[in-house]
């Protein structure tokens, strides 16, 4: 009888779905990025008055800050990390908060769940393939963390990356985690990914933070992904406005997401399914993507992309 009553109990629970398979076009390869050469001459962005040196704008505790009359004050982890095991926060995520695809925008979230994010490095429950945030995580002071976090929690939202559906995309390469397109040109089909390279090449060396992404994603990903988020496509997984407002940005310290590169909604998603990211916030996640396939991962990232910041 109590077998019958177990039997009865176990089919009332939600199924659980199998860790949807892993989107690559959202990690690229581990690899690190081979030094630039440095010619010694001063380089410089379009607007700003200031020059580096290539080796100058490539010092992790000394990266370019081309226009320090748009932001507040920065505090010295953001701009020259701690000299020796905390790289500047800008040489990654730059002045205005908004990175490269292989980091997150900061803006758009509050000082304390930017605070919980690299509390969360520290003690591994963000793992992945995060090495370098966790080991940076893990070398930061209180002080540290609670200065950084202020001051990219106060920064402006803006349009980073521009969303486009296409059948055809550029061809490009990996320099590191980057995806840039390859000298020789030419095109290829998009497939059943979604890609994301600089708008303009010749200016993400520098770390110019006035010059964002494009991202190419396939022909009605977006409408897919709108009626995953609207409705939760029939139970497939929960709607996002619940938590993240009903123009995706954000409600209390739940962050914004709107205008998010879809790279990193894509990993987040991810890493929530298969448990590599936890903690607190990352709990009330679960329900929402634990019967996520690889393609519903691909279109809400491409429609939350998608969103006005």
């Amino acid at each position: 009888m109590k077998i019958a009553i177990w039997i009865v109990l176990l089919t009332l629970l939600p199924a659980v779905a199998a860790a949807a398979e892993r989107p690559e076009w959202a990690f690229g390869p581990e690899q690190a990025a081979p030094p630039r050469p440095d010619d010694g001459k001063p380089k410089q962005v379009p607007g700003s008055s200031k020059s580096y040196t290539q080796g100058q704008i490539d010092d992790p505790m000394n990266p370019p800050d081309w226009f320090p009359d748009e932001h507040p004050p920065m505090p010295r982890v953001v701009a020259h990390g701690n000299g020796t095991t905390v790289r500047a926060c800008i040489s990654c995520h730059l002045s205005t908060g908004h990175g490269h695809p292989e980091n997150s925008r900061l803006p758009g979230a509050t000082a304390a769940y930017l605070g919980r994010q690299i509390a969360d490095f520290r003690s591994g429950a963000r793992a992945g393939v995060a090495t370098t945030m966790i080991n940076i995580a893990k070398g930061m002071t209180e002080d540290e963390i609670r200065a950084a976090s202020e001051y990219f929690a106060g920064l402006k939202v803006m349009r980073w990356t521009t969303v486009a559906e296409t059948e055809i995309v550029p061809k490009t390469y990996y320099r590191g985690h980057r995806r840039l397109p390859l000298a020789a040109g030419g095109s290829e089909s998009i497939g059943n990914r979604i890609t994301e390279e600089p708008q303009a090449p010749a200016r993400h060396p520098l770390r110019d933070p006035h010059s964002g992404n494009i991202s190419y994603v396939p022909v009605g990903s977006i409408a897919r992904g709108e009626a995953l988020v609207a409705t939760g496509g029939a139970g497939k997984t929960i709607t996002c406005a619940i938590c993240h407002g009903p123009a995706l940005r954000g409600i209390g310290d739940v962050p914004g997401i709107g205008g998010q590169s879809p790279l990193t909604v894509a990993r987040q998603l991810y890493y929530m399914q298969t448990g590599e990211r936890n903690g607190a916030m990352a709990a009330l996640m679960k329900a929402v993507v634990e019967k996520l396939s690889v393609d519903d991962i691909l279109a809400i990232s491409a429609y939350v992309a998608s969103r006005d910041p």
